[in-house]
């Protein structure tokens, strides 16, 4: 007996849909997430004239001869999603043909489908009750056309990362005026941002970003407007900035990075301005050409979350003022000109991500920052000095720490190994001292979700009240900002972030003042991807324990002072990418050009003149059996330390017993002893003359020249 509704959904099914033909009685249809071939014209279930809701994504949409293109379906459909679905080797393809006869539509989702041509926006002219229109992820082009018809129920229309070109229809806020949500991002869109869009008074989201957009901000989008979210990220837009556009009751998240804005921002009379009303949650002005100093209201815009003002020309200090926001989670001044001391006053309980890399940034690392949520403390190319304070280990969630090209010394100090979340290290370029601490061993390196800053998402859907179903279709991130680190591995400096970022471990000690030897339990760091050793004054050999480091992908121990042999367990490294003990002391076999140590060619070799192999045009002369080669290198060191001290002790003996022979013989019989002190005499009158005679001939040398 035919059911009202199918689902059949998130099975794997294969094949047609020959049999859903026959139930006449359907209303709703899913076939999502399968593997089925869907026919363009939708033959199957072109006799169902009660199916109001379709559901095909993630499938794989075929085209059937042309002779059946001219078929209409029965049904009248309120609400189709066609999402991710595959074509035949990658063929781009137009919106199905019997959607032309559809008159109630009120929800579309032909989401990365690899459609091409220009934008279907007649699918709002015949649907005039069309509530929401996804067409992001294709490859449609040329300009956005609008006709002249009204669409009050317009909600949401999302056409980005398409191949749009052309202008903004000024049209577009009087034929849709009730849109709520309107994204074209990610296309090659140009000209000035219509004034008109300020004065619509249902848009919450606004997101222009990633085009050729030009001119200035309308100060309506922001003072005026009802919008919540205002993303024109990565555009050619300039001007100046009206500090008032900060203090708006509705405005919540305001992206304009990645632009040509100047100038300085104005500062505020905080007491003649009331922020209490301000909504904002997120700025971010990073990657402009702003210049000054950064401005102190922005300490009174209390419920700011996430600020991010790098690469820009910001310079003086930081303001004290920023210590006032409270609910401060996320702060980015990377690459200014700032200057001054870090202000001790950071220490807001919900603090997790801080960048103030390439700075003018000095002295001592305060008590800064001491909040148990930070996650991620980075302060690379500053010029800070003094040691790393013991108070560091009170940060409890720290999972990645960039000190690189300080001024920083001392040791590095135990307190790093109480940090369980720790997972990248970057300690590089500083004048660090004394020995590794062996309990860094100790450190998990484990996967970390907090360091990637990722926050819930908020959905586009609809609700079909009479079915009693809600389809939240495509997901949108409350937050734009993504957590990034640039980390030094396998010779070149690479951004992390998102899930990469979440997986990524390292530690990189390189181009400091240690000594001692490598401790052998940095073995035990079997999730770590990158290690760097290099450039320090280490001694002793390659700790034979790396063999079980089965993750490492860069290990770099060169410019040091290691002896000894090359560990050959090294060779069971199956992940590793990059490996250089170049110019040590290292002697001995290289290990076999097997696995991952068939790709490294000489340059991981350099700088060792007692190194030897093929691939080194350096053969071993002395091949040892292996009954008596020593194993590891403390045995060679034991056996040459014992070798030398039976020599020496044999001579001793020998020397005794001969002085004692003679003294025996002389005592005994006196015509020997006669001869000898006779054989002595004579000696010593020899040596005279000789000398005498060398004296006067170099003095008749000398007067002769």
């Amino acid at each position: 007996m035919a059911t009202q509704d199918q689902d059949i959904s998130y099975n794997q099914f294969t094949g047609s849909l020959t049999p859903l033909a026959n139930l006449s009685s359907l209303r709703f249809v899913s076939l999502s997430t399968n593997h089925f071939q869907i026919s363009m014209p939708f033959l199957s279930l072109a006799n169902l004239p009660n199916l109001k809701i379709l559901l095909g994504d993630e499938n794989k949409m075929i085209m059937e001869p042309n002779s059946f293109h001219a078929s209409i379906p029965k049904f009248q459909l309120n609400i189709i999603s066609l999402s991710k679905c595959t074509t035949d080797k990658g063929l781009s393809l137009q919106p199905p043909n019997f959607l032309y006869y559809q008159y109630d539509l009120r929800y579309v989702d032909f989401s990365y489908n690899n459609f091409s041509g220009t934008v279907p926006l007649w699918l709002s002219e015949n649907n005039t009750k069309l509530e929401d229109l996804l067409l992001l992820g294709n490859s449609f082009t040329g300009p956005l056309l609008l006709s002249q018809l009204l669409n009050p129920n317009m909600s949401s229309i999302d056409i980005s990362n398409n191949k749009l070109q052309g202008q903004i229809p000024t049209n577009i806020c009087s034929n849709f005026p009730n849109l709520e949500f309107l994204f074209l991002s990610k296309n090659a869109i140009k000209g000035n941002i219509p004034p008109c869009l300020g004065g619509m008074n249902t848009l919450s989201v606004l997101d222009l970003s990633d085009n050729h957009l030009s001119g200035r901000v309308p100060e309506e989008l922001v003072m005026r407007s009802s919008l919540g979210i205002l993303r024109l990220s990565n555009n050619n837009l300039s001007g100046m900035i009206v500090p008032m556009m900060f203090n708006t009751s509705k405005l919540s998240n305001l992206y304009l990075d990645g632009n040509n804005f100047a100038g300085e921002i104005p500062d505020i009379d905080v007491s003649a301005t009331d922020f209490s009303h301000s909504s904002l949650e997120e700025i971010d002005l990073s990657n402009n050409s702003f210049n000054g100093k950064l401005p102190r209201w922005i300490g009174n815009v209390s419920h700011l979350k996430r600020l991010a003002l790098s690469n820009n020309h910001f310079e003086g200090s930081i303001p004290m003022d920023l210590c006032n926001l409270y609910e401060l989670e996320f702060l980015e001044l990377s690459q200014n000109n700032l200057s001054g001391s870090i202000p001790s006053c950071f220490n807001t309980p919900y603090l997790r991500h801080v960048h103030l890399k390439r700075n003018k940034l000095r002295g001592p690392l305060t008590f800064a920052f001491n909040s148990s949520s930070l996650v991620t403390l980075d302060l690379r190319g500053n010029n800070l000095t003094g040691n790393i304070p013991k108070w560091i280990s009170t940060l409890s969630a720290l999972s990645v720490l960039l000190l690189k090209d300080n001024h920083l010394d001392g040791g590095i100090p135990v307190q790093l190994c109480k940090l369980y979340s720790l997972s990248i290290v970057d300690l590089s370029g500083n004048m660090f001292s004394g020995h590794i601490p062996s309990c860094l061993g100790n450190l998990t390196l484990a996967m970390n979700k907090e360091k990637s800053f990722v926050d819930n998402s908020w959905y586009i859907g609809y609700t079909m009240k009479d079915l009693s179903i809600s389809i939240n279709s495509h997901g949108y991130p409350n937050s734009y900002m993504v957590e990034e680190i640039e980390f030094t591995t396998k010779s070149m400096s690479y951004t992390y972030g998102g899930d990469i970022l979440e997986y990524m471990s390292g530690i990189d000690l390189s181009c400091n003042k240690l000594t001692g030897q490598i401790p052998l339990e940095l073995g035990n760091l079997s999730e770590i991807h990158s290690l760097n050793l290099s450039h320090n004054n280490l001694i002793g050999v390659i700790p034979s324990s790396f063999s079980k480091l089965k993750q490492i992908e860069s290990l770099d121990l060169s410019y040091n002072n290691l002896t000894g042999r090359i560990p050959v367990q090294l060779v069971e490294l199956n992940s590793l990418e990059v490996f250089s003990v170049a110019h040590n002391n290292l002697s001995g076999n290289i290990p076999e050009p097997k696995a991952q140590f068939g790709t490294f060619d000489e340059r991981s070799y350099e700088g060792n003149p007692l190194l030897c192999g093929a691939l080194l045009q350096n053969n071993c002369f002395k091949t040892e059996s292996p009954s008596t080669a020593p194993t590891t290198e403390d045995d060679e060191g034991e056996g040459s330390f014992m070798d030398t001290y039976v020599f020496c002790v044999s001579f001793l003996v020998s020397y005794v017993i001969v002085l004692l022979g003679i003294s025996i013989v002389l005592y005994i019989n006196p015509y020997w002893r006669q001869a000898w002190f006779s054989f002595i005499e004579s000696c010593i009158t020899t040596c005279r003359y000789s000398i005498v005679g060398n004296f006067l001939e170099l003095y008749i040398f000398k007067r002769c020249a």
